[in-house]
């Protein structure tokens, strides 16, 4: 069966600086071709000790790193398997595959950016390999939604709705009967007018209610997200919340002297539990 670009073993020599001698040479080339029947047989742990035994008796060869990088890829090393195609195109610059079994590496270690470089350089050189310019094309289309994912989550983080509202202009119709805003801001007189409209089961402008949301955000922005604050005269403190320290462990038992000594804080009884307090009785 046929094998595509990135998944055949090689079995050619790519030329060397120095070779070892012809003795070492032969020997590797025998155990590398039983590593490549053990690849075809599926046997993959067999295939990686055969290709690493020709690796030790010519560690300069850049097929011998590729093969063994493609049987790491099999049985899902891919720390490895980046490590070997690494290692391959280091030795030889040229070799394509090298760079075809790096990128296969980076997409398993979920390094797309890096996967992508590579299977760029593949399919210029090899325009016409139909997996390899499948795979670049697979990985430019993840590389793009990340990216368009990040953008998504930076804008989120950056700018809220309040912030996209564009309330100036917007208009009130003049058929519009109901309570308006005084330059924008919420006052006595306006809220007293609402309160009879909502009696009378009228609805409030969009743009009266997107000013009051303005200004409610502002309000609420600058107060602190945990108010402390200690009971001094309480007939009962209720807790409802899920977590460790309630109920009947150490910290729960603790909790429950400190409310009825009447000297819990309403921050403490809710951040052991991480949920909420419901008081009654008088707040100084």
């Amino acid at each position: 069966m046929a094998m595509a670009e990135g998944e055949r073993t090689e079995c050619a020599e790519p030329p060397r600086d120095e070779p070892p001698a012809d003795g070492a040479l032969n020997r590797a080339e025998e155990l590398k071709t039983q590593a490549n029947d053990y690849f075809k047989a599926k046997d993959y742990e067999n295939a990686i000790k055969f290709y690493s035994q020709a690796i030790e008796l010519n560690s300069s060869n850049a097929i011998y790193y590729g093969n063994r990088s493609l049987a790491y890829l099999r049985t899902e090393c891919y720390g490895y398997a980046l490590a070997d195609a690494t290692r391959a195109v280091e030795i030889d610059k040229k070799y394509i595959k090298g760079y075809y079994r790096r990128a296969a590496s980076n997409m398993a270690l979920g390094k797309f950016r890096a996967a992508l470089r590579d299977y760029e350089t593949v399919v210029k050189v090899k325009p016409h390999d139909k997996d390899a310019k499948m795979k670049y094309q697979e990985c430019n289309k993840i590389v793009k939604q990340k990216a368009f994912e990040r953008a998504i989550a930076g804008d989120e983080h950056k700018r809220s709705v309040v912030d996209s509202l564009d309330i100036e202009s917007m208009t009130i119709e003049d058929e519009y009967s109901g309570p308006k805003l005084e330059d924008g801001k919420v006052t006595i007189t306006f809220m007293k007018e609402l309160m009879q409209w909502y009696k009378d089961q009228k609805k409030l402008h969009r743009k009266c209610a997107y000013q009051i949301l303005v200004q409610v955000k502002e309000a609420l922005s600058k107060l602190s997200t945990l108010v402390e604050t200690t009971l001094k005269e309480v007939r009962a403190v209720g807790q409802c919340a899920d977590g460790p320290g309630v109920g009947g462990s150490p910290a729960g038992e603790g909790l429950k002297k400190r409310k009825e000594l009447g000297e819990l804080k309403v921050s403490e009884a809710v951040q052991p539990a991480g949920g909420r307090i419901r008081s009654q009785g008088r707040l100084p």
